[in-house]
């Protein structure tokens, strides 16, 4: 099956993939290399060593040992990379506090997404997201791009999670963007959840603005509105599997938002559960507030 024929949303001229090299990360790896290629953009490699000692030379020591250990899964990375003509850069540090240095190494290489993976199926959705995940996307990096290891972007359809927050409207934007960009895409849903019964004719405005302003941009990209009532995680993750969806978008957690949607656990709730590969976007010193064309319709 196809998949994405356009560009990820935005600029996109840096990938950043963060990986444990476990198999764990050969969805995050697969797409890296595809989304590589069809953006023309470069592939930083980073796998952080974690160091829990004051020593340099023994923390030396562990890096250089987890870069032997690590070499055949990097050259086949950079196999893959060469023959997809993408250009690959492998990097390996040691940090006491490895989320902090993977989104210090995203600013630093002017990344413009970072990619991590997920891990397959378990009985608790916080194993499967992981601590340096959640701690990555809780530091609010723009872009991050979670890939379960056995999903595959089709770019049919994509589901995009919203509320009245500035970090939501960015992962409008992204839908928008991909509208326009990618060819292969056939629907776009769009979701807002309401929490009590009162929310539910705010939602309904919600998702129905935000639905107008993507048909407004793309006529021929069909948009379905769709409201539900409950946890909001449990009401993605069923639209999104129900649907057949391959990439969920929303917002990273944040202030405020219709119900304090997908704000801290609900968001790293819907990257454990789901079936697909889920954006998480967040607005760069933006405060939230009623600054879209839809925020005047929610309650």
């Amino acid at each position: 099956m196809d998949q994405f024929s356009g560009a990820l949303p935005g600029r996109t001229q840096t990938l950043l993939l963060a990986t444990d090299g476990s198999r764990f990360s050969e969805g995050a790896v697969r797409e890296a290399i595809f989304f590589g290629q069809g953006c023309q953009a470069k592939v930083i490699v980073l796998h952080v060593v974690p160091t829990r000692t004051e020593s340099v030379g023994a923390a030396n020591f562990a890096v250089r040992q987890k870069r032997e250990e690590l070499a055949p899964y990097f050259d086949r990375i950079r196999t893959m990379a060469g023959d997809s003509r993408v250009e690959a850069e492998i990097v390996v540090l040691g940090s006491s506090n490895p989320e902090k240095t993977l989104v210090e190494q995203a600013h630093l290489r002017q990344a413009d997404v970072i990619l991590m993976g997920r891990r397959g199926k378990a009985n608790h959705w916080s194993r499967l997201v992981g601590k340096t995940t959640t701690r990555v996307i809780a530091r609010g990096f723009p872009r991050i791009l979670v890939v379960p290891k056995d999903c595959t972007l089709t770019g049919r359809h994509i589901l995009v999670a919203v509320n009245d927050s500035a970090n939501s409207r960015q992962a409008v934007l992204a839908a928008l963007s991909m509208g326009s960009a990618c060819h292969t895409l056939r629907q776009i849903t769009v979701m807002a959840v309401a929490q009590r019964p009162e929310e539910l004719a705010g939602a309904g405005r919600l998702s129905d603005a935000v639905c107008a302003q993507a048909l407004q941009a793309n006529p021929a990209l069909p948009c379905e509105p769709l409201v539900a009532e409950g946890d909001p995680a449990d009401a993605v993750v069923t639209a999104a599997r129900e649907r057949e969806v391959d990439m969920i978008l929303l917002g990273g957690p944040g202030r405020g938002g219709l119900g304090k949607m997908l704000t801290g656990h609900v968001t790293e709730n819907v990257i454990g559960r789901a079936h697909c590969a889920v954006l998480v976007l967040t607005a760069q010193d933006v405060a939230d507030g009623p600054s879209s064309p839809w925020s005047g319709s929610v309650l």
